[in-house]
């Protein structure tokens, strides 16, 4: 066993000296298996527990703690996915505890490749490292420290002695060491690759329950992804991303200029109008202003020009800004920052821009984000239904919630059914949005829009540095490697889905548009 992973003796002993494990309170004895269950949508409400201080029990050990909340895996709704701890360490460390349960009755399930970081690159997805949550006000997407010697300080298959299935009727207790969520929050988003998150959880500053490993004690690396929140106008004319930090406006140069022209249009002027009253809005002192261009012509062509397209968008923003103490620094970039892949027309497009950046506004209110979800209808209406058929199938689908999380960010969660007797795919979920350039296939055709506003709002994207820019991936349901088959169907069957959104503080209903479904208007509460 792992020196980091320490036995109860040892664990008191370098509790005293303050390093190498977490404080901890000790477990719940293991308990023989209990038998399968079959799949639901409803807590699991098994005993809490008292005293061995293993965190992760092995095959033949069951931890029987009480779930503070639940979900189901999208690809197999047989693995039932818990959180059975939530404890902030130091003020600065979180513990995250995961039970992982095959609810099924006839095959084993496999969980470490499931479980394992997607965002890393291929053959370093190990492990439980996708375990994390979402600080939510930060905009920021936490995944466990990675020490110099390990993927993760998370749950090792062969450390931890943990099986590589999960035998039906069985469950397994995982874990992930990161930073703690910004601000000291009571609650929190859990997140794991195989199903939708699982909003508002209640932080303990308790110790947590088994020994872990103290990343006080060893070189540690945080592993944090930022989510940029997208959306556009309904006329093409400016896409905007929010980090949460920093509004990104990114002006679309077909609409400002003329083809080859760095003279702004007429049309321009009420483009810009909105720029400046976000600026004007904003706490800012600095605006960068940035020319871009697609990957036509050559640097000699598109360096100067978009150079002066940045300098005129400039001008133009200075002179009708409202308030004084802003400064711009305008710059030119030609086509070595494209946004999407210049491989098609739509990506194209969007690369020719001008990218307008500034500190972001304070919002008008903060919602109670408990409280805020989308109302609920009755079994049998059908307000959030819609139909289609697909590969000769007919399938259903239905918004099962839209809840706000703070910083205004936005969990929509879905099903869909197979309604037919034969399998079928339905790929429509990651069709037509090959501009999106994600590092890989996900559900992201999905749209939710402000008719008031003439808003629309994509789906979010985590970004990840690497040494050749930054990979982007969809905020939302995978469905590509090992989750390849979760766009395939067996009559029957039903899958939730789910994606990240900016949610608009203001509005009461937003239609959403998922794939070939009809326009659903959903309030939101």
């Amino acid at each position: 066993m792992s020196p980091r992973i320490l036995a109860l003796a040892a664990a008191l002993t370098l509790a005293a000296s303050g390093c190498g494990v977490l404080p901890f309170q000790q477990a719940a004895p293991p308990s023989p298996a209990q038998p399968s269950d079959p799949p639901s949508s409803a807590p699991a409400t098994s005993a809490p527990a008292s005293a061995d201080p293993t965190a992760t029990p092995t095959a033949t050990s069951q931890d029987t703690r009480e779930a503070l909340a639940e979900t189901r895996g999208t690809d197999n709704a047989n693995l039932k996915v818990e959180v059975v701890g939530l404890n902030r360490v130091k003020g600065k460390h979180l513990v995250v505890q995961i039970r992982l349960s095959n609810t099924g009755t006839e095959k084993d399930l496999p969980w470490s490749s499931d479980m394992g970081d997607p965002t890393r690159p291929l053959g370093k997805m190990d492990w439980a490292s996708g375990i994390g949550v979402l600080d939510a006000q930060a905009h920021t997407w936490i995944l466990p420290y990675k020490p110099a010697d390990s993927p993760c300080l998370c749950s090792d298959q062969d450390r931890d002695d943990l099986p590589y299935f999960i035998e039906p009727g069985q469950s397994i207790t995982v874990y992930g060491v990161m930073p703690a969520p910004s601000g000291n929050p009571a609650a929190t988003t859990v997140v794991t690759p195989v199903g939708p998150p699982m909003p508002n959880i209640p932080i303990s500053d308790d110790p947590p329950t088994g020994d872990f490993p103290d990343p006080d004690a060893e070189p540690v690396t945080p592993i944090t992804r930022s989510i940029l929140l997208p959306s556009e106008s309904l006329d093409k004319s400016e896409e905007t991303a929010d980090d949460g930090k920093d509004l990104q406006v990114n002006l679309s140069s077909d609409v400002l200029f003329a083809v080859n022209k760095a003279t702004l249009t007429p049309r321009a002027k009420a483009v810009l109008a909105r720029t400046a009253k976000l600026i004007d809005a904003s706490p800012a002192t600095a605006v960068k202003v940035e020319g871009h261009a697609d990957s036509s012509g050559n640097d000699a062509i598109n360096d100067p020009l978009s150079l002066r397209r940045a300098q005129a968008v400039q001008r133009a923003l200075s002179a009708v800004l409202t308030r004084d103490g802003v400064g711009f620094q305008a710059k030119g970039y030609g086509s070595r920052r494209p946004l999407y892949g210049n491989d098609t027309d739509e990506g194209k497009r969007r690369n020719r821009r001008v990218t307008v950046t500034f500190a972001k506004p304070k919002p008008a209110a903060s919602p109670d984000p408990a409280n805020d979800v989308v109302q609920t209808l009755a079994p049998g209406d059908d307000e959030l239904k819609a139909t289609v058929t697909a590969k000769g199938q007919p399938f259903a689908m239905e918004i099962t919630g839209l809840r706000r999380l703070p910083g205004g960010v936005g969990v929509l969660t879905y099903t869909i059914t197979n309604e037919g007797s034969a399998e079928a795919w339905f790929n429509e979920l990651h069709h037509g949005q090959d501009w999106q350039s994600y590092k890989y296939q996900s559900a992201s055709n999905v749209r939710l829009t402000d008719v008031a506003a003439r808003r629309q709002y994509l789906a979010g994207r985590l970004q990840v540095v690497t040494d050749n820019g930054v990979d982007s991936y969809c905020a939302c349901t995978g469905v590509s490697g090992v989750r390849l088959s979760t766009e395939k169907f067996a009559p029957g069957q039903t899958r939730e889905f789910w994606g990240l959104f900016a949610l608009p503080d203001d509005a009461q209903s937003l239609k959403v548009k998922i794939a070939t479904f009809r326009d659903l208007q959903v309030p939101v509460r």
